[in-house]
Formats: structure tokens, C-alpha cells, sequence
């Protein structure tokens, strides 16, 4: 079960004017589920996005990159192709060649260009994509299309997920009502560079070119690439930025201002609470981990301790035990790469219980007061370095005996 986490109510997601969404039962991997999602954007839509640093990036990846280099700023993208159950990915031109032709398709029943489809894949590695079966099922998704299918789009797109993720919030921009809704998928395989998943975030602002890549990136860096399941980074992660400029105010020319600082706080937010929610639904989890860390030089130096703790296997089955062997902890800490860090200035929390000070445990420390955050199911592990005014936070999970059941039989 996920931690702390329910399905959307279809009534809590907003339409976001200018985009449609349509899903199929294409029979990819599994037959009678949702796994093929069309979305069909309006003409003028802005669309930008950030993808996986794996080398092996998978087949639609590649062609997500050359379409948007054409076409994304310019406003010409008019439809999303998402598939779960294939990866597409270690399958070399032929992947290439079936992806391409999955977009060829699409764009036949949108009347649109090949180019301004943009293809997304997720699933099993190294097969070959049934670039048949997602074809016979696109006049079933096209005939679906509507403004307020996002909670059957969230539903599409998953794979390992226990449960659909989607949010919407609202705010007002010049005077105008403005509507941002997204959806993810993940719950194993994730890392950052990208954070293992596929994301997909729409609205209805209007921004100036070149904003929308900043605001992209900007929601990732603050979401997405702040959390870890099991560290490893996939061969799909993708995650695109949608603006229609439907809502009618004046176009967002900067982000940390006036409406564009309201606009970018309400991206920020939505990619976040898509991203804890993907922790949340961690395979196997049963713990959400909040790492924060504080008084680093820099923030890098704060994100290398902060992924010290959340990759750390110890640490992680520490937690799903409720087994307050802090000293796995500070370990982690010590191997986090800060050549000249001083042990002697480094604090450690969990939650309010102050475990470590000045390099050590902390004198009034008592284990049963680590025993009892352990058992909670939301934690907070806080480090102080005492070197400086940086700081990151980092969302991880336990590693539980169903994590090893999940993965072990995926492809059964």
C-alpha cells in the first residue's frame, strides 16, 4: 500500500483549456487496462521538457528531443503518444523506426505533421516495441479525447504504480483565472537525472518563448531530481512542460516576479506533490523519508550528503525495520564525498529527537525516542553541517522485502 497516499478525485482536476486527453486498451504488455493515452494540444502551444541523462535513452526519448529542437518553442507540438508496458529502449534504429511510425499514425488520424507528435514509453527494456497494437488502439483513444480525462490519462501511464497520480491547482494571473494540471507515473527505478518517471504538467498561461524551458527545468530541479527510490535513473525519464496560452492574460516574460513568480510557485508546487507522490508509491515502501539538510557551503555539497542517506540500502532497510541504528547515518554521511568535512560540527535529527551533537551521541538521546520516530510512516531525518547557509531537501522511502518481490517478478 502506498504511504500516506490516495487516488485523485476526478472532480478535484481542472480542464486546462486547450488540451484534450483520450486513453485506450491497446493490449501492449497486458490485455483489459488502460495503457495508450493520446493528448491532442491546441494550435500555439508552447511545449518544453527535460529528459534522462542514461546514455541508453530509450528510442522515443531521442525522438522527443529532435521534435522539440524543431518545433517546441515555436509553438508547433499538437499531440502527446504515451504507451506503457515497452520501454522501447536498448532496441536500437528498429526501436527508432517504431516509435516513428506509432507518431506517423497519430498524426494521420490528428491531421497533423509527423514532427509535432511528440512519443513517450514506458515499461519492460529491451524488447521490441508492438508498434501494431498501440496503432489499432489510436482511433479508440482519438474518439476519447476531452477536456477532463485526466484521471483516466494518470491511470494510462501507469506501470508498477498502486495508485493513479494527478493534481491541479488554480491562480490568477493578470485578473484571468489560470489552471495547472498534472500526472505522473513511477514507483521503482527512480534516481535522479531525470527522477525515473514519466511527468506531464499543462496549463493555460501564457509564456514567452524561452521562459517555458527555464520554468521546466527550474520544476524539475525542485521535484523531480529531489527524490530516489532505489537509485537507479531509467532509459524514459521524461517530463514536459505544456503551456496553451489560452487563459488570455499578458504573456510571462520573467519567473521571479509579479504573475511569473505566481505561475512558477504553482508549477513548482504541482511537480512537487507529483513527485513525493511517486516516493509515496515507492514499490514495496512503507516509510516516506524526508531528508534535509542544512549549513552546507554550497547546495551541491548538500545534495551529496542528502543522496549519501537516501541511496544508503542500510539506511533504508534501518527504516522498514523501525530499527534506530543511527549510526548508519552518520556513516553515510562520512562517505558522502566532503573531503574536509569535520565530523565534530556535524548535528543529526529524527523528526525533534536530536540523535547526534557536535560529531556524537547526543547525551539526553534515549533509542526509544528513536524507536518511536522509526515507526511513524512520515520521518524526517535532519543534518546540520555547521559550515555554512546551504541547504536541500531530498524525498526517499524505506527498502522493504516487497521491493525485491515486486522487481524480481516484473516481467512475469
Amino acid at each position: 500500500m502506498p504511504v500516506n497516499l490516495l487516488p485523485p478525485l476526478p472532480t478535484a482536476l481542472f480542464a486546462v483549456p486547450g488540451v484534450r486527453l483520450g486513453t485506450a486498451m491497446a493490449g501492449v504488455r497486458k490485455p483489459n487496462q488502460r495503457d495508450v493515452l493520446v493528448m491532442e494540444l491546441a494550435p500555439g502551444t508552447q511545449v518544453a521538457g527535460v529528459f534522462t541523462t542514461n546514455r541508453f535513452c530509450a528510442a522515443p526519448v531521442q525522438l522527443c528531443r529532435r521534435h522539440l529542437d524543431l518545433l517546441g518553442v515555436a509553438g508547433g507540438i499538437r499531440a502527446l503518444i504515451v504507451n506503457t508496458g515497452n520501454a522501447n529502449a536498448g532496441t536500437g534504429d528498429d526501436g527508432l523506426a517504431r516509435a516513428l511510425s506509432v507518431c506517423r499514425s497519430l498524426a494521420r488520424h490528428l491531421a497533423v505533421e509527423v514532427q509535432q507528435v511528440l512519443p513517450f514509453s514506458t515499461g519492460v527494456i529491451m524488447e521490441s516495441l508492438p508498434h501494431e497494437r498501440i496503432e489499432a488502439g489510436l482511433p479508440a483513444a482519438v474518439s476519447d479525447l476531452a477536456p477532463a480525462h485526466w484521471a483516466e490519462a494518470a491511470e494510462a501511464i501507469m506501470t508498477t504504480d498502486t495508485v493513479p497520480k494527478a493534481v491541479s491547482r488554480q491562480v490568477q494571473l493578470g485578473g484571468r483565472t489560470v489552471t495547472v494540471t498534472g500526472i505522473s507515473k513511477g514507483a521503482g527505478m527512480i534516481r535522479p537525472n531525470m527522477a525515473t518517471m514519466l511527468g506531464f504538467i499543462a496549463t493555460d498561461a501564457a509564456v514567452a518563448p524561452g521562459v517555458l524551458q527555464a520554468l521546466v527545468k527550474d520544476a524539475a530541479d525542485l521535484s523531480f531530481n529531489r527524490i530516489t527510490i532505489d537509485g537507479d535513473t531509467s532509459t524514459n525519464d521524461s517530463f514536459v512542460l505544456i503551456a496553451t496560452a489560452q487563459a488570455g492574460h499578458a504573456p510571462i516574460h520573467g519567473l521571479n516576479e509579479g504573475d511569473g513568480a505566481v505561475l512558477r510557485e504553482a508549477v513548482v508546487a504541482v511537480a512537487q506533490t507529483l513527485a513525493q507522490a511517486i516516493v509515496r508509491d515507492g514499490e514495496g515502501a512503507t516509510k516516506f523519508i524526508t531528508v534535509q539538510v542544512d549549513g552546507g557551503r554550497h547546495e551541491d555539497e548538500c545534495r551529496q550528503v542528502a543522496y549519501a542517506i537516501a541511496h544508503s540500502p542500510l539506511i533504508k532497510t534501518a527504516f522498514f525495520a523501525s530499527d534506530p541504528n543511527l549510526g548508519r547515518i552518520l556513516a553515510a554521511i562520512g562517505y558522502a564525498g566532503l573531503s574536509d568535512l569535520e565530523a565534530s560540527q556535524v548535528d543529526l535529527w529524527l523528526d525533534d529527537v536530536h540523535v547526534v551533537t557536535n560529531g556524537a551521541r547526543n547525551p539526553s538521546y534515549l533509542e526509544e525516542d528513536g524507536a518511536r520516530v522509526m515507526r511513524q510512516s512520515d520521518i524526517t531525518v535532519g543534518v546540520r553541517l555547521n559550515r555554512g547557509t546551504a541547504r536541500t531537501t531530498v524525498w526517499t522511502c524505506d527498502l522493504s522485502t516487497d521491493y525485491v518481490k515486486i522487481n524480481a517478478d516484473y516481467r512475469s
